[in-house]
């Protein structure tokens, strides 16, 4: 009896080996052939140009082809659920923004649960946005648009790219905390145009397209929506300074299809990882107004779970509903 149990022990022991075998040697070859990174945004803005530096560095490390695909449309949703129906092989991944954190509350009907459906990878960046107001406006600090803003309620008028959008929500998070009534304003396009003609004369926008308006002194910059200052522009003081706790970032980072082979995600977020150390990036970066973000898939996915509770609590507040 002792011999039969002994080969059965010893079967056993080989059985719950052989399953190991072929991860460790697929995460071994991969990857093996082009892998495609879905961007959910047209060309040329941060996603884009993000996905696009991480596709040629990961491309020179890893001896193939990672490709952008840009899929625009619907708030990203369409590229997010592209990513949830591909195969879960680690040759389809998708740019996670905070667009998908705010869209997980702002949309009633998803085809799919970014949380559930999407495997996290790694961090790439993190940038906040700027609160900008037009030189108009007769202030030159946060604490002086405060009490403008409080002393005349419903009397400015704050832009943003869309209902829902990161540029919306953040106001919201703004006007909330500080304790100031602004009035939205919406814009299917640029809004930068009215910003700069006093139509509107407050936005909480991306640093980087605002950057030359406000070095020509077209714009006048008050705070960052971080909680740290900003390596773009170092001077200029944080909301959190005088309105503590706010925090307002928007960030893109890398997800998989869930059940993603976990040794392909680990290989994936190593070499992330040692993408963004790379000093020559960083400076890239910051012309951007990011800065990396480099994290573990499991922080990462902590991440994106806590922002897509903040802004679920922000969007239900203020009653936001989608365009």
């Amino acid at each position: 009896m002792k011999r039969p149990r002994r080969r059965f022990l010893h079967l056993a022991a080989i059985a719950a080996v052989l399953p190991a075998v072929p991860r460790f040697a697929l995460a071994q070859s991969y990857p093996s052939r082009p892998v495609r990174i879905v961007v959910g945004f047209p060309a040329g803005i941060t996603p884009d140009i993000v996905g696009r530096l991480m596709a040629q560095s990961l491309s020179e490390r890893l001896g193939q082809q990672f490709i952008v695909d840009n899929r625009p449309g619907a708030a990203s949703n369409i590229a997010t659920e592209t990513v949830v129906r591909a195969p879960a092989d680690g040759y389809t991944l998708l740019v996670v923004t905070s667009t998908n954190a705010i869209n997980a509350t702002l949309y009633d009907k998803l085809n799919f649960d970014l949380i559930g459906d999407i495997a996290p990878v790694a961090g790439l960046i993190r940038s906040p946005n700027l609160l900008q107001v037009n030189p108009s406006v007769p202030v030159k600090t946060l604490p002086a648009f405060i009490a403008y803003a409080k002393a005349k309620p419903g009397k400015l008028n704050y832009a943003s790219s869309g209902n829902g959008s990161a540029t919306h929500v953040a106001g919201e998070l703004f006007k909330a905390m500080a304790g100031v009534d602004l009035v939205h304003v919406p814009y299917r396009g640029s809004y930068l145009p009215d910003l700069i003609g006093g139509q509107v004369q407050v936005a909480f926008g991306p640093i980087a397209q605002s950057l030359e308006f406000i070095k020509a002194g077209k714009l006048l910059a008050l705070a960052v929506t971080s909680a740290t200052r900003s390596d773009a522009l170092p001077d200029v003081p944080t909301v959190a300074e005088f309105v503590p706790g706010y925090e307002a970032n928007v960030y893109d980072g890398i997800g998989a299809p869930k059940n993603t082979p976990a040794d392909i995600i680990d290989k994936l977020n190593k070499e992330i990882n040692a993408v963004l150390a790379d000093p020559s990036l960083k400076a890239r970066l910051v012309s951007l107004g990011a800065e990396p973000m480099p994290m573990t898939p499991a922080e990462f996915g902590k991440f994106v779970a806590d922002e897509t509770e903040k802004w679920r609590k922000v969007i239900r507040f203020a009653s936001i509903k989608a365009d």
